[in-house]
């Protein structure tokens, strides 16, 4: 573990669903510290609890029991408007299906979450633009998602998620729709995004993705069963391996 800032502390949480009369843990007693800049990835078979824990993550649900601590905020206790203004304020999301506004351009829906701050159309176009460009889509912004390969619209979705400059970006599945060679180029801007600075939390169920990645945790029936680093020898061959794609 490195010594960089915590921003985020998870500590017996857990999440009880009750299904046909029966109750059964989600997730069961997770301790987990997430510092600064950090590059993670979360692994685990089906119904291991690795989208349960990435909602979590993500305020987009609460906990049964226990405390989630996102930068000394204590949002297991935050009523649904609070949570909703610490998504848009501290998380990007990416998701496997892009879920872009399919009639609106590029830059607008890059442009979506700033509407909610509002922030002025001139600024909101302005760092629409930048995160465009960071993402290499400089000369698409005016092209519709249907006028765009898979890759490019994941970059899109990059976009919006970088736009409102967030402390995490949560990625679920990011690649799961994309062709290999794709996916090389979405994990290196990934990489570089990590090099910038960014906090990444990856759920994965491919072990060359989870590879990449500084640090693996995996879940198995709800519990965090390892919790480790990968070498810089195996992110290496994991970068050379993808590359050969």
């Amino acid at each position: 573990m490195n010594t960089a800032e915590t921003i985020i502390e998870l500590r017996a949480i857990s999440k009880h669903y009750m299904m046909g009369g029966e109750g059964f843990y989600a997730l069961n007693g997770i301790d987990l510290d997430i510092q600064l800049n950090d590059y993670i990835a979360i692994v685990g078979s089906s119904g291991s609890g690795k989208s349960t824990l990435m909602n979590l993550l993500g305020c987009l649900d609460y906990p049964t029991d226990g405390e989630y601590r996102l930068k000394g905020n204590n949002v297991a206790t935050l009523d649904e408007n609070s949570l909703a203004g610490i998504r848009n304020r501290e998380i990007g999301f990416i998701f496997q299906n892009f879920n872009l506004l399919p009639r609106a351009s590029a830059l607008q829906n890059v442009m979506q979450p700033l509407i909610y701050r509002g922030i002025p159309i001139a600024e909101r176009k302005q760092r629409a633009e930048e995160a465009l460009t960071m993402v290499g889509l400089k000369d698409r912004m005016d092209h519709v998602p249907n006028q765009l390969s898979g890759g490019q619209r994941q970059r899109v979705a990059i976009a919006r998620a970088l736009v409102t400059k967030p402390a995490i970006l949560l990625a679920d599945e990011p690649t799961g729709n994309l062709d290999s060679a794709t996916t090389v180029e979405i994990m290196a801007l990934f990489d570089q995004l990590h090099v910038d600075g960014q906090t990444l939390i990856i759920v994965t169920h491919e072990p060359d993705i989870a590879d990449r990645c500084g640090r693996v945790i995996t879940l198995r029936d709800g519990k965090l069963i390892s919790d480790t680093m990968n070498s810089p020898a195996v992110i290496a061959k994991a970068k050379r391996g993808n590359a050969n794609v």
